[in-house]
């Protein structure tokens, strides 16, 4: 990513008020990405009695799942830079009785727990958000204990994910193009370049799969509003165009997602890599 202009604690406002601002309407989106997340926790192989911290949390979808497999003895702290969406995800755990949940407004690149605390920490599809992600994963190693583990999902390349590049490319063509250019999510869409982040990081037994995830869509509204209801910092800069300009968008969404088009509506197949790795 070229760093010309580029302002980091701008960049964070902008995502943290777009995920404050589809926070209700997050789970929306919830269901495409379930068996990704079965994926994470089959790596992690989390253990009763173990304390565990979900970064990027939102309003902790994988957090909920990671705490019930941890159980009453253990701990979850779902962690998010957006706190509407920890607010709706605290509100949720509460009802379901998960005690063992908690929440914790925080940046992860200045992580507030202390050194050598966690068993494990998950991040689903967060890590291309940040934008030092080496700073992240500094603080990700430090509040683990000595042979704790990381589990991590990526976007794959941008080719081999649609149900991504097709609404960003719709995107590009009606919007002027930003200023400052912005982390792309498809920079560790390779294994190698994200494998060599995690060592030099100071991680080992690094591990990396390949995970397809496939998403329908019974309608091209169905595949755009997905999209908006998972798009952070992108979802507040549409949110703020005229009702026309959004329209417009909508109708090249439309016709752009006729290449996934099948009998019942519209199929993505997308790559997702998912990383392990120890202390």
């Amino acid at each position: 990513m070229s760093t010309a202009g580029f302002d980091a604690r701008r960049f964070k406002a902008q995502e943290r008020a777009g995920f404050n601002r589809i926070a209700e309407h997050y789970d929306e989106g919830a269901t495409l990405r379930v068996d990704l997340q079965r994926a994470l926790l089959d790596d992690a192989a989390l253990q009763c009695g173990e304390r565990v911290l979900d970064l990027a949390s939102g309003p902790g979808l994988l957090a909920r799942d990671a705490a019930v497999q941890v159980g009453d003895d253990g701990r979850l702290v779902a962690s998010d830079i957006a706190e509407a969406m920890l607010a709706v995800g605290q509100r949720r755990a509460t009802a379901d009785g998960l005690a063992n949940l908690l929440f914790a407004a925080a940046d992860a690149e200045h992580l507030p727990f202390a050194d050598d605390h966690f068993d494990a920490v998950l991040l689903g599809l967060g890590l291309f958000m940040f934008p030092h992600p080496e700073r992240a994963l500094a603080e990700i190693r430090r509040v683990l204990r000595p042979g704790g583990r990381l589990v991590l999902s990526v976007w794959g390349p941008r080719e081999a994910v649609p149900l991504i590049s097709h609404a960003q490319d719709c995107i590009a063509r009606i919007l002027p193009k930003p200023k400052v250019e912005r982390p792309s999510v498809f920079r560790f869409g390779h294994a190698g370049p994200l494998e060599l982040l995690l060592r030099q990081a100071g991680f080992g037994g690094v591990s990396i799969a390949e995970h397809r995830l496939h998403c329908h869509f019974p309608s091209h509204e169905a595949y755009w509003q997905a999209f908006l209801a998972l798009a952070g910092g992108a979802a507040e800069a549409i949110g703020r165009l005229d009702d026309a300009l959004r329209q417009r968008l909508a109708s090249e969404v439309a016709g752009e997602l006729e290449a996934c088009r099948s009998a019942d509506g519209f199929h993505t197949d997308s790559l997702v890599l998912v990383a392990s790795a120890r202390r």
